[in-house]
């Protein structure tokens, strides 16, 4: 039987990104850039293309011009192929006016556009993990074991268990079991002998314990029945999943490789510098199941007397004097003389400021978008389309764990120094 039959993937694009604010205060949480040429999106995207699924439906709370654009300028089939990549934002209709309430009232909510695709297996994704998998693993896992529901698990250890939704299976694999978060006594009681999945015996005492990691394939009809019976049910991890425990057959399938749920600051932040790593845990460079972009045609870039170490450099950049440290160097930087960056992402620019541009806004005492003379910065993230001027200092030497700029100019979350899209930073700035 050929699995990828009918096989339709929904990625849920997540809520209104609160907890990656400020970088989702102008497009939604799929759009946000990653490793410097990237956006979040082309993850699990890629991840279906390389697995066959080319029937995409993503969810956004909301429209942002900059998913819109990504998606449509990327993700182009054949016209002989059934291939489609499509959004789906939160419509506000008579009968539901407000927004996505959570995972499967989203899911519910979009149902009238997945009855003409014939569906018989749903994928179920998240927008915000880094991870690369093969899903035919994960459908082949769920036929077989003619499961209505399968569950995508990874072995966790005692201290990352409790913020997850944890599971117990019994011999067979099939989950018999789950809990949203246990503390304490409730999460001693869903610890498991992870050797019954291939672990060795030394990784197994290390991650005794199965965390779903919010990746589902659901038998369709299964589904359309459980959000029926559950219709208050907002969330699959909290509701739909405990209920359907009890009722159907619902299946473990275990993923035992990197995993990094980047959906707020300080993940994003940590697992960005971790690409830049000599041995990344996540690899860019995988030719068997490339991650997919937006091909910008844009020039190499250019660097002129640099002194550049473990960093990322995307291209059309232009570089010029600079020193960087662990740090990533977005499409289209043009970074001046003297400038010290370390551990800090900057994500680079949307379009090129010509010659002209520059020394009319330099006469406005407007920074060229990049960053100017002399300027040093240390564990930031600098978003798109910048302007920072000359002798700038972004180090936030007070340890500031938390700080709102008034003019919203910068924001510090988590101790990292953060300078939303399109910011103007004025010379001689101290943060």
């Amino acid at each position: 039987m050929d699995h990828h039959k009918n096989v339709v993937a929904v990625i849920l694009g997540g809520g209104a990104g609160s907890r990656l604010f400020p970088l989702t205060r102008e497009r939604s949480k799929p759009a946000v850039p990653l490793a410097g040429k990237y956006r979040l999106i082309d993850v699990p995207v890629s991840n279906c293309i390389n697995s066959n699924i080319t029937q995409i439906f993503v969810l956004t709370q909301y429209n942002s011009a900059s998913l819109n654009r990504h998606i449509s300028q990327t993700y182009r089939f054949s016209t002989f192929s059934s291939g489609f990549v499509e959004i789906l934002a939160a419509e506000q209709r008579q009968d539901s006016p407000e927004w996505f309430q959570g995972t499967a009232d989203a899911v519910r909510k979009i149902m009238p556009h997945l009855r003409e695709w014939r569906v018989k297996s749903l994928v179920i994704l998240s927008g915000d993990h880094l991870y690369r998998m093969d899903y035919r693993a994960f459908l082949k896992k769920h036929h077989e074991t003619n499961a209505d529901l399968t569950v995508s698990v990874i072995p966790a250890t005692p201290a990352d268990a409790e913020s997850f939704g944890l599971l117990k299976t019994d011999e067979s694999g099939r989950i018999v079991q789950f809990r949203e978060k246990p503390k304490g006594d409730a999460l001693e009681e869903m610890r498991v002998d992870t050797t019954r999945f291939g672990l060795d015996a030394s990784s197994a005492e290390k991650r005794p314990f199965l965390a779903s990691m919010g990746i589902y394939v659901f038998n369709y009809e299964k589904l359309v029945e459980l959000l029926n019976r559950n219709e208050d049910a907002v969330d699959f991890g909290g509701e739909i999943i405990p209920a359907a425990i009890n009722e159907y057959n619902v299946q473990a399938h275990l993923f035992n490789d990197y995993w990094e749920d980047i959906g707020t600051i300080r993940a994003f932040y940590e697992a960005n510098l971790d690409l830049v790593s000599p041995l990344p845990k996540f690899n860019f460079f995988n030719t068997d199941a490339p991650i997919y972009s937006r091909s910008r045609y844009l020039p190499p870039s250019k660097v002129h007397e640099c002194d550049i170490d473990n960093a990322m450099v995307s291209e059309g950049s232009i570089l010029n004097g600079m020193y960087a440290r662990n740090s990533i160097i977005g499409l289209r930087s043009r970074i001046d003389k003297g400038v010290k960056i370390e551990n800090s992402i900057i994500m680079g620019s949307d379009f090129y400021e010509s010659i002209e541009e520059i020394g009319a806004n330099l006469e406005r005492g407007m920074p060229h978008i990049g960053i100017g003379q002399n300027t040093v910065i240390k564990q930031a993230i600098i978003d798109k389309n910048v302007r920072i001027g000359s002798n700038v200092r972004l180090l936030n030497e007070m340890g500031t764990k938390t700080f709102d700029a008034e003019d919203g100019s910068v924001y510090i979350r988590d101790g990292i120094i953060i300078v939303p899209k399109n910011s103007v930073i004025k010379d001689g700035t101290v943060i």
